[in-house]
């Protein structure tokens, strides 16, 4: 089976890291900074609509993302692994999985270079193959990023394939590219959102991915 993962909120808790780089950045440019605990509400679709998010609204224009970004980027490159942390849980279950045979590969909305150190920084020579947000490719909910790990990853036209993700933009990323999906409820999104957008399996702890697994093999 392949198995494609979402980074922030599935595999890493990174709110913190993202929300002091976010702070760091909108104080270099002079714009007022939130208390991390509202950076939950804000992440998803990658860094420049964190930044979107985080500017007041008359100020939302790209010129201004672009400001900010260039703080936050040097900043959270050097900070993006001080407080963030896998889900307990986590390690076990990709270790298992691994050895199981299945592949496993990380999709996420975060740009390539962050997302490439942060995954082999905690999870080394676990995944098979590591794709974030890139040049020229459209992010998720595009399902751009599953075609390209698919296309990847030499197997079996019949290979069983799932997406485990925490967010809304996970679910229209797995529907977009006709793969099963498998939310999270211990990531940024709350657990009644995710029922209220109709998602037919949710799992509470990472170790209820193996029935997700085995449902999706015998579909």
């Amino acid at each position: 089976m392949i198995i494609i993962f979402d980074l922030d909120g599935t595999l890493l808790n990174t709110i913190d890291d993202l929300g002091y780089a976010c702070n760091y950045a909108l104080g270099m440019t002079g714009y007022p900074t939130f208390p991390i605990e509202a950076y939950p509400a804000k992440v998803g679709n990658g860094i420049n609509n964190l930044i979107r998010r985080a500017l007041p609204e008359s100020e939302r224009t790209e010129e201004n993302i672009q400001k900010v970004r260039a703080f936050f980027v040097p900043y959270y490159d050097a900070h993006n692994c001080d407080y963030t942390r896998p889900y307990d849980g986590i390690p076990e279950v990709l270790a298992t999985l691994k050895a199981q045979g299945h592949l496993l590969a990380v999709a996420s909305n975060k740009y390539q270079a962050a997302t490439e150190k942060i995954v082999r920084h905690f999870f080394p020579g676990v995944f098979d193959v590591i794709l974030g947000e890139r040049e020229g490719i459209e992010r998720k909910p595009n399902p751009q990023i599953v075609f390209d790990i698919i296309q990847s990853i030499p197997n079996n036209p019949n290979t069983p394939i799932l997406y485990l993700g925490d967010s809304l933009v996970d679910y229209e990323t797995a529907k977009n590219a006709n793969v099963p999906f498998v939310a999270c409820s211990w990531g940024f999104v709350p657990r009644e959102k995710l029922v209220e957008a109709g998602i037919s399996t949710i799992i509470d702890r990472p170790q209820d991915l193996f029935f997700g697994c085995k449902m999706t093999a015998f579909s």
